[in-house]
């Protein structure tokens, strides 16, 4: 029985290749920056997900790359296609869908792996000796880069030391010598918290690295799920079926069986090395910006037969897009709406602007059920404010912008419209500085101010009327400034005005 493309990042690429959305590139091309510009074009200029079939420096097959793997589609028709393909979703399928198909499994029962006794990650096994991290083609990505990062897209998998609890998560790193990577390790991230407790016991972590995992298992590992969610056991009851797992090589830790390439060994609570700079998600490569981090010894490789290495190249998505946006930004909205959901907030959709670097979430409420609380913009949005920023879901979001349900949350200028016009600025925002903050972000990095607390904000943007359940115009535009019978009139005819 054939494997679907959300369960196997193999027959992923071919369903790319399917719909036309692949591009398939034999000619030789350099790791060392030409591979990283080439998918930085990709996701600006919205072409097809580009597949390095010969990467400079590649030996035995060891390895392929694959670009924007969750890129906006080439075809504007259908933009979120290859999102939809990591979740088994309608080619026409929009970030609502995604958001609604990765909610899917709250409150469902969670549906543990199977462990299977081999898997395609073990067609080829390297250890001891044979192993060199520097001889492969690890991409540099950007030329402010500290170094070749061979982890961008792949599913850390580290356990909890006391509990039972395995966290899948997504955490960059890059190569340090033959046998050891640098990667960051970042409160509030749940591998931040699981590698301090780590550290009480004295032991270092093992840990594994599945690179190439099954497109819905890399959505799980995105999503700010509650601690103590086992992400495996989420994809399973995302699915309907069982992820098959195989144990690894050097240490006792599971991953999907037909990941592309898997790295596993120990991280070290001790030692360090500098990290970084690294061009982020939200468009800059500070050059200050490199950091002492663990370091991971790589004790065994394993991979399929001329495995593919997705990989991820930050930057601003204004111009188009990645990863980091596509994501992380939607999976954290998906988050936030249940968050707000479970505590009776009359919310409808949430969204975290891709134009904005997902730093904005737009927050589309129901104004006639809000208006049956009997609030008010300084109540609701002090409220909003004190659940998304005090909860890791929000951690990413520096404002957000409440609208009614007659603004589409989806589209930038919809929600700009409504906050240039309904939100009077100082009265309509309300200011949260001691709450955690997203230390990636620019102007809490190099900004003034301290670091790691404050500079959120929740912007009201709806008219005192609109909390009383009351709309009291008429919207100026095409859709809604004229009865139905004129615009089908004016439509029929828009040949005859030469339109």
């Amino acid at each position: 029985m054939s494997v679907p493309a959300h369960l196997d990042f193999r027959v992923f690429v071919d369903r790319l290749r399917k719909d036309n959305d692949l591009a398939d590139i034999s000619a030789e091309v350099d790791p060392k920056l030409e591979v990283a510009a080439v998918i930085r074009l990709a996701y600006e200029q919205r072409t097809k997900a580009p597949l390095f079939h010969n990467v400079k420096g590649a030996q035995d097959g060891l390895f392929r790359i694959l670009g924007a793997p969750a890129g906006l589609s080439s075809d504007p028709k259908l933009p979120y296609q290859r999102l939809a393909r990591h979740l088994a979703l309608p080619s026409e399928a929009g970030v609502k869908d995604v958001i609604d198909k990765m909610l899917s499994a709250k409150g469902e029962k969670p549906l543990p792996p199977v462990h299977v006794s081999t898997g395609p990650c073990k067609e080829k096994i390297i250890v001891g000796e044979d192993i060199d991290l520097t001889k492969l083609p690890a991409p540099l990505l950007n030329q402010a880069d500290g170094g070749d990062y061979i982890q961008t897209l792949g599913i850390n998998i580290i356990p909890h030391p006391t509990e039972p609890w395995i966290n899948w998560s997504i955490a960059r790193a890059m190569v340090y010598d033959k046998t050891r990577m640098v990667g960051l390790i970042m409160k509030p991230q749940h591998i931040a918290q699981i590698f301090q407790e780590w550290k009480k016991t004295g032991q270092d972590v093992p840990f594994a690295i599945a690179l190439g995992a099954p497109p819905i298992a890399t959505m799980a590992a995105s999503m700010p799920l509650p601690a103590g969610v086992s992400e495996a056991e989420y994809v399973g009851a995302l699915c309907g079926t069982p992820l098959e797992l195989v144990k690894c090589e050097t240490n006792d830790m599971y991953v999907p069986a037909n990941s592309e390439i898997v790295l596993e060994g120990t991280i070290s609570i001790t030692d360090t090395a500098k990290e970084g700079p690294f061009g982020e998600m939200h468009g800059y490569s500070f050059l200050d910006e490199g950091s002492m981090q663990p370091l991971y010894t790589v004790k065994a490789i394993t991979h399929r037969e001329n495995p593919i290495l997705p990989v991820c190249v930050p930057g601003r998505a204004n111009l188009g897009p990645d990863e980091t946006q596509t994501m992380i930004g939607t999976l954290a909205s998906a988050e936030i709406r249940q968050l707000l959901q479970d505590h009776g907030i009359p919310v409808t959709q949430v969204f975290a602007l891709f134009e904005t670097q997902v730093i904005w979430a737009a927050v589309q409420v129901d104004r006639k059920k809000l208006a049956e609380l009997g609030t008010n913009a300084k109540d609701f949005c002090t409220k909003l404010g004190d659940l998304v920023f005090r909860n890791k879901c929000g951690m990413q979001i520096h404002r957000l912008l409440v609208v009614g349900e007659d603004i589409n949350p989806f589209d930038m200028n919809d929600v700009m419209w409504a906050f240039a016009t309904r939100c009077r600025p100082s009265m309509d925002e309300f200011h949260f500085e001691d709450v955690p903050a997203y230390p990636l972000v620019p102007y809490m990095s190099h900004g003034p101010g301290t670091k790691l607390t404050g500079g959120k904000v929740v912007a009201n943007c709806l008219l005192p009327e609109e909390y009383t359940g009351k709309q009291g115009w008429v919207t100026c535009d095409f859709e809604s400034g004229y009865p139905e019978e004129v615009k089908k009139r004016v439509l029929s005819r828009r040949g005859e005005f030469g339109l």
